[in-house]
């Protein structure tokens, strides 16, 4: 079996140094080279054959941001961010990946062992070097003309009463996310959503999404009710679920044990969706890698909710949604662009 050759590129000596000596015990990666700025790093892709490249955002000469434009438009390779906590990174990590990088991967330090980084990295390398990455550039490409136009409108005369949808992802999950909620209207019940990603990068995502978007788009706190024209996104590093409180769904969000190797999984909150809010509950599985939320979008349709899985087509990674398929947890599989018509419909009804 070919090894997926990684090249590092980190301003920081001992990060390039921990990350080449951890990567490169892996029986599946090559580390090819480490570069501390991207003019070396362009001299290591020319004379070598990368797959996958982890990248810093601040560095020394070219910042990575610029790096990855230059990358995106002349010689694209997978991509995965790997950035510090702080708010400043955390923003110029949603914005890598709206120019096309594949996922974001804390650095270690503070919350994240050297240990806890490098086995999610090497599972995202993995999942990197698989990418059709032509999707990847077209997608992005495909949001950023979406984000210049209208939204789209669609059925006003929807009874949200007792409602509830819920929505999992992970990788490429930013973009067809942004892209699925860009339609979504304040008429619309309450929207929890789970994607695989760190914690305050989601606080940061939900952000950028409440800025784009007509509803309000926020991250979850425990014990606040979830309410129509909002979107709930789960805290990184915390699952998310919910109760109901007499007529009122209440959110809830607890540590637990990681699901599949994920915290927040998606199969807690379809779980916890199924279970409290059963046949008033609307279920649909994006794009990403593994298996997470299969089982639980089965048990969503199995308490007789409608469950939605988006397309291999317009998928970045078909795993997710084909696990679900597989189990016959789908009621319908659509691209995503046609998921919001189709939740609209169904709400009508």
């Amino acid at each position: 079996m070919n090894k997926i050759n990684v090249l590092i590129i980190d301003d920081s000596a001992v990060v390039r140094e921990v990350l080449s000596k951890k990567l490169g015990e892996n029986a599946s990666i090559n580390v090819v080279g480490t570069a501390p700025d991207p003019y070396i790093a362009r001299e290591k892709i020319s004379k070598n054959h990368v797959d996958v490249i982890t990248l810093d955002i601040e560095m020394p000469r070219m910042d990575g941001l610029t790096f990855l434009k230059y990358l995106m438009k002349y010689y694209p390779i997978p991509v995965i961010i790997l950035s510090s906590l702080t708010d400043n990174k955390n923003k110029a990590s949603m914005d890598a990946l709206e120019l096309g990088a594949v996922d974001i991967v804390p650095k270690p330090g503070g919350a994240y062992s050297v240990g806890e980084v490098i086995d999610v990295l090497i599972e995202k390398i993995k999942t990197a070097s698989e990418i059709d990455f032509e999707k990847i550039k077209h997608q992005s490409e495909k949001n950023i003309v979406i984000n210049e136009r209208k939204k789209i409108k669609y059925l006003t005369k929807i009874s949200t009463t007792n409602k509830l949808i819920a929505v999992g992802a992970s990788t490429g999950g930013t973009i067809a996310l942004e892209k699925m909620f860009l339609t979504f209207e304040k008429t619309f019940p309450p929207v929890l959503t789970v994607i695989h990603m760190p914690e305050k990068f989601t606080y940061t995502f939900a952000n950028r999404l409440n800025d784009l978007c007509e509803v309000t788009v926020k991250e979850a706190e425990n014990n606040e009710i979830a309410l129509t024209g909002h979107i709930y996104i789960a805290p990184g590093n915390y699952h998310l679920a919910v109760k109901l409180v007499g007529k009122d769904p209440v959110l809830k969000v607890i540590k637990g044990p990681a699901i599949f190797s994920q915290r927040p999984a998606v199969d807690v909150l379809f779980n916890a969706v199924a279970e409290n809010i059963g046949q008033n509950s609307i279920g649909v599985l994006l794009t990403g890698m593994g298996r997470d939320g299969a089982e639980g979008l089965l048990n969503i349709k199995k308490n007789g909710g409608y469950t939605i899985a988006q397309d291999e087509k317009t998928c970045i990674v078909f795993g997710m949604p084909k696990a679900a398929i597989d189990i016959g947890a789908v009621d319908t599989v659509l691209p995503i662009e046609k998921i919001t018509g189709n939740i609209a419909q169904k709400l009508s009804t």
